[in-house]
């Protein structure tokens, strides 16, 4: 067998598929660079972003092949071979390829450039998804026909999850929502009326402990495939199997076989191998007791429950604010909550039992301040972690801001993921252009943004701009001029461990805290089990220049070490984030890196020689 290069390893190509005719390779590249950013001026220096970036490709996959995408001329002659003539179903022939010349034979189809994946082709069209812009976009089945009069991507379901051709050409199984759908393979807008599948009468009987037997085996062949090291960290993984298997006959639930999966995975000493998932045929009685945003305490010599504080948010945000603390409430700490929707609140074992099932619901609280009583409406969240939480980085970030009067800048990242981008474009931007900055990733959970971090923080300033009037600004964009901190701490892990590795060994400045989790074999989620249960399996080792492995078993060792005792921690101490500003105020004051000011301007008025005008 002979391996030749079809495309150019220059760009991406992907979804290859060969029409039936046999003289034509289609595929999918992303060759469309047009980016929607044009220039890095703007809020929060906009980058280059490229949609619908996919186009249509096609290989003559012999000399002297006409496309049919061609237009007609008047040298053509109607005996050349052409590409998708043939229909669906036909006779197989033997296909013969000429490799000479074979990236050279590279026609785009004129289709415009799209989100499109999945290719699949048939003597009539070639079929494809088309995705829409923005996060969460819907997905569509169309349809390019084969012909050189006006070819475009034609809609044939929209809103499908994903699709299939036959082996055949003739059908197309189309998952959509819940349902599936059987229509033929034309590219033509589908009628789905008489077109689902009825699934209703499927049933399968299955003997569940051969079941588990077989999930419990796939997971041990997974994990030993998927492994980042064949070695398997020098544990005898047929041995493992050996022994844990006969305990598959002991089991008597879904969980239980996550339990013992998970012991013989824990043999190979590896971080990031959870599991977790599968058929656990959990039950639909979960009941959501609500929050009101506040502690609150049980007072009965005061009537109710006394609200002893709100939980905080930044304001610049009202929609994620507590709900007790919206302004319009006038709800103010030592206020009691005597009644909730006309039911005593003593009268309850805890008023959550009040507050069962009324998220998002409007409540009538009762509320005492002092000798006036009045009534108030609620919307209550069952969100209350979240409350917490942001409440926990609102009162870091005032407390930087006063502590270092503020010369110092304050982000927190809870984790790794699109969600913490967006924590990252709102806090970084608005200080970037101070002395000192706090790059919190104490019980990060971890993700895969680190580089996209780092890359901001490692741009240097080089030159400066300086108009008539305002403050000088530079270039690197938003470059941070000034001294930085990372804070890590026991519950660090993943994707957090790697920013915080990756910041001290760019010299970006300390890593200050206590010893982080210690997980750093990066991995996906591919080794599905047949239930959709996971056993995940490390897959990619970390390791640096030096020729060490990397955090994994180890953690990041801070270079300067600081708990937060739990008893200080109680009475609101922060003793991690107190070292962070004053190690940064000390360095602000050795070295306070302020901004170069404008030299002179230029005289450069021209001197005429005396006696002329």
């Amino acid at each position: 067998q002979e391996q030749v290069a079809v495309t150019s390893d220059r760009v991406n190509s992907e979804s290859p598929s060969w029409d039936p005719a046999g003289a034509f390779l289609y595929f999918l590249s992303d060759r469309n660079l047009e980016s929607l950013v044009g220039a890095p001026w703007g809020r929060r220096q906009p980058e280059p972003f490229f949609d619908r970036d996919m186009e249509l490709y096609a290989v003559a996959l012999r000399p002297g092949v006409r496309s049919a995408f061609r237009a007609d001329d008047e040298l053509m002659e109607r005996a050349t071979e052409q590409a998708g003539g043939k229909a669906a179903g036909a006779e197989v022939k033997p296909v013969t390829i000429e490799l000479e010349g074979l990236a050279r034979r590279l026609e785009r189809v004129p289709v415009p450039a799209g989100n499109y994946g999945n290719l699949t082709v048939n003597g009539d069209a070639l079929f494809m998804t088309s995705r829409e812009s923005g996060p969460d976009a819907s997905a569509h089945l169309v349809a390019v026909k084969i012909t050189n009069r006006n070819p475009k991507a034609e809609p044939v379901i929209e809103g499908i999850r994903s699709y299939e051709m036959s082996q055949d050409g003739r059908k197309l199984l189309v998952r959509k929502g819940s349902d599936l759908y059987v229509i033929d393979a034309k590219p033509a807008k589908a009628n789905l009326t008489d077109a689902r599948v009825d699934l209703r009468g499927w049933t399968f009987p299955i003997d569940v402990r051969n079941d588990w037997r077989q999930i419990f085996i796939d997971a041990w062949r997974l994990e030993r495939d998927y492994f980042y090291d064949p070695g398997m960290h020098g544990v005898d993984w047929n041995a493992q199997l050996a022994k844990y298997l006969p305990l598959v006959d002991r089991i008597t639930t879904r969980d239980e076989l996550s339990d013992l999966i998970g012991w013989y995975v824990g043999e190979l000493s590896a971080l990031h191998t959870s599991v977790r998932g599968g058929d656990l045929r959990t039950g639909d009685d979960d009941i959501r007791v609500a929050s009101l945003g506040a502690r609150l305490v049980r007072d009965p010599a005061a009537g109710g429950y006394r609200i002893e504080y709100v939980y905080q948010s930044d304001p610049d945000y009202p929609d994620e604010m507590s709900p007790l603390a919206d302004p319009t409430l006038g709800v103010r700490t030592g206020d009691v909550i005597t009644a909730v929707n006309g039911t005593a609140v003593l009268a309850a074992a805890d008023i959550g039992e009040l507050l069962r099932n009324q998220e998002g619901r409007q409540v009538l609280l009762s509320l005492r301040s002092g000798s006036t009583a009045r009534d108030v409406v609620v919307v209550p969240t069952a969100n209350e972690f979240g409350l917490r939480y942001a409440d926990w980085e609102y009162t870091r970030r005032l407390a930087t801001e006063d502590a270092g009067g503020g010369r110092i800048g304050y982000v927190h990242l809870r984790a790794m993921g699109s969600d913490d981008i967006t924590a990252w474009y709102r806090n970084f931007y608005p200080v970037f252009d101070r002395q000192g900055l706090i790059v919190d990733v104490r019980h990060n959970g971890g993700g895969n943004i680190d580089a996209f971090v780092l890359e901001k923080l490692i741009r240097r300033a080089w030159m400066y701009w300086k108009g008539r009037v305002g403050e000088p600004t530079w270039n690197l964009h938003y470059a941070f001029r000034g001294h930085m901190v990372v804070l890590v701490d026991q519950r660090t892990a993943s994707d957090g461990e790697a920013f915080a590795e990756g910041f001290r060994r760019l010299g970006l400045g300390v890593v200050i805290g206590m010893r982080t989790w210690g997980g750093e074999i990066w991995l996906g989620s591919q080794n599905r089990l047949t239930d959709g249960g996971l056993a995940r399996a490390p897959m990619t080792g970390v390791y640096g220049d030096d020729g060490t492995w990397l955090i994994e078993q180890i953690g990041v060792v801070p270079d300067i070490e600081v708990d937060n005792l739990p008893y200080a921690t109680f009475n609101g101490g922060d003793a991690q984030l107190d070292t962070a500003i004053q190690y940064l105020l000390d360095r602000i004051r050795e070295d306070p890196r302020a901004v170069p000011p404008p030299p002179p301007h230029p005289n450069r008025r021209f001197e005429y020689p005396a006696g002329r005008n």
